[in-house]
């Protein structure tokens, strides 16, 4: 913002009001961007540049939100799990969450994609920050799982039945079988 108006039009409060909200709206952005790009082609595939232009932003602009490419991945990870829990009714019951989860749309990623079934075989090659932060994830469903009435046994079986049905189905190129396999694993996952 120029000088004059931060000086004759604004006052010190407002403008600070201003860059302060304007500085959020560009992280979030930038987050946005990433969370929706590394989970759709993983860590390696994404350069800071196509998250930085899908942003609509310079790269430079990255650098006063970032450190690294992997602080800026580590958040994404959030990022990504926080939307893919938006779309979700306040209290979902667990079939209703099993169905939206194990369905055929999830695992062809339209929609926000959950990067515990979307990033998993890109996880175990990044340093142990990424990693603590995919765990926290995890961990994150589990707990949303047991507040849903699940023990922790249940809840963690839950989980991993439904991060591996998709992340299993990503993997195959044969509709027909992934559709037969969410099928099978949406009965067990509705406990």
């Amino acid at each position: 913002m120029p000088k004059y108006v931060q000086e004759h039009i604004l006052n010190q409060d407002t403008y600070m009001a201003w860059k302060h909200s304007h500085k959020e709206q560009t992280r979030e952005r930038i987050l946005a961007s990433a969370a929706r790009l590394f989970t759709e082609h993983g860590f390696e595939q994404i350069s800071i540049d196509q998250v930085m232009t899908d942003a609509k932003l310079t790269r430079g602009a990255f650098y006063a939100h970032f450190t690294s490419k992997s602080a800026l991945y580590r958040e994404a990870i959030q990022t990504a799990a926080n939307n893919s829990i938006s779309l979700l009714p306040p209290t979902p019951s667990h079939t209703e969450l099993a169905e939206r989860y194990l369905s055929p749309e999830h695992v062809k990623g339209h929609g926000r994609r959950c990067p515990l079934a979307f990033l998993v075989t890109d996880i175990s090659q990044r340093d142990n920050e990424v990693r603590d932060t995919y765990t926290s994830t995890f961990q994150g469903m589990v707990r949303l799982l047991e507040s849903g009435g699940l023990c922790r046994e249940k809840a963690l079986q839950q989980a991993v039945l439904m991060v591996g049905g998709v992340a299993i189905g990503r993997a195959l190129n044969d509709d027909d079988l992934i559709n037969e396999m969410l099928q099978s694993c949406r009965p067990h996952a509705e406990i």
